[in-house]
């Protein structure tokens, strides 16, 4: 059971900000969801290792979030503890030669500018991407025929026994949409990239080259969770959903993107119900159509 009392007592013991019966929808790009009891920003590994530590001790469920790019929450929200990184852990730790080294929960966007100042290239297909760089590293994050295996050096992680750990890329099991951080009980907390030296014009003008195709060919006017659906193999979903008529297809503020099929986004009011009633009514249309399943690609922030 948990004691807000106790919790916060260890936060101000790790110099953790605390906020109670948070609203998770102001943490998530969708902008939808319920509250959390707790909601616990991180501010360096001493402060992650102890309260993490308390958390398990105490059988408290909780679960590290980024920037909520890539997660949808129940209207009911969620029962657990949340924790985001920040302080030290969302900053740029140190640069070494062309690797870059950063607290997990610091912007795609900011570790895209710091690689574009050092003239170091590999990084310009993440640039728009709006989430954390660990979340990144969880989920494989891509575009625009690049990923994070790609440049992913190595990741430091609070383990299941609450130490470090200093894994390779090759241990993370990358592939598309996937880590095999998704099946583990660990926090991403730092994060190493390893880019090439490049010309910083060249950089730059693809990094703007990218950011003009998402804003003309992305609804980005919406709060949605990016691709909704992971591509199937032998297709892309927005093409399916496309091929089978659902653009505009509506339940409440939850919309089929009439710009990109690929996109279910929240008009103003959507619920977490309307989207999920939106992508289940994608999902059976475009399998008894065309026989292809979609996967959703968001996490759902469900009780472990």
């Amino acid at each position: 059971m948990l004691n807000l009392e106790a919790l916060a007592e260890v936060c101000r013991q790790y110099d953790a900000d605390l906020l109670r019966d948070e609203q998770l929808s102001a943490h998530t790009t969708f902008r939808v969801g319920g509250s959390c009891p707790a909601f616990i920003t991180l501010r360096n590994i001493r402060a992650c290792k102890g309260i993490v530590q308390y958390l398990r001790l105490n059988g408290i469920p909780f679960r590290l979030i980024g920037r909520g790019s890539n997660l949808l929450v129940p209207d009911a929200g969620y029962p657990g503890v949340v924790l985001v990184l920040g302080g030290e852990l969302a900053e740029l730790t140190d640069v070494q030669g062309e690797k870059l080294i950063c607290g997990a929960g610091m912007s795609l966007k900011n570790l895209c500018l710091v690689a574009l100042n050092q003239n170091l290239t590999g990084l310009e297909f993440a640039y728009g991407i709006p989430g954390t760089v660990g979340g990144a590293v969880y989920m494989n994050a891509g575009a625009y025929d690049g990923e994070f295996s790609q440049i992913l050096d190595s990741v430091t992680v609070l383990d299941g026994s609450c130490e470090l750990r200093t894994l390779p890329a090759e241990a993370l099991e990358l592939r598309y949409r996937h880590s095999i951080l998704m099946e583990r009980s660990w926090q991403v907390l730092s994060v190493t990239v390893a880019l090439r030296a490049g010309d910083e014009e060249k950089i730059r003008a693809r990094m703007q080259e990218l950011l003009g195709r998402r804003q003309q060919k992305q609804p980005l006017e919406y709060p949605s969770a990016g691709s909704t659906f992971k591509r199937p193999a032998g297709s892309y979903a927005s093409l399916l959903i496309d091929q089978c008529g659902l653009k505009g297809y509506r339940v409440g503020g939850a919309q089929v993107s009439e710009k990109h099929a690929g996109f279910v986004v929240n008009r103003g009011d959507a619920t977490f119900s309307d989207i999920m009633a939106v992508c289940r009514h994608v999902q059976e249309t475009v399998k008894a159509q065309t026989g292809y399943e979609l996967e959703l690609e968001p996490e759902i922030l469900h009780a472990d």
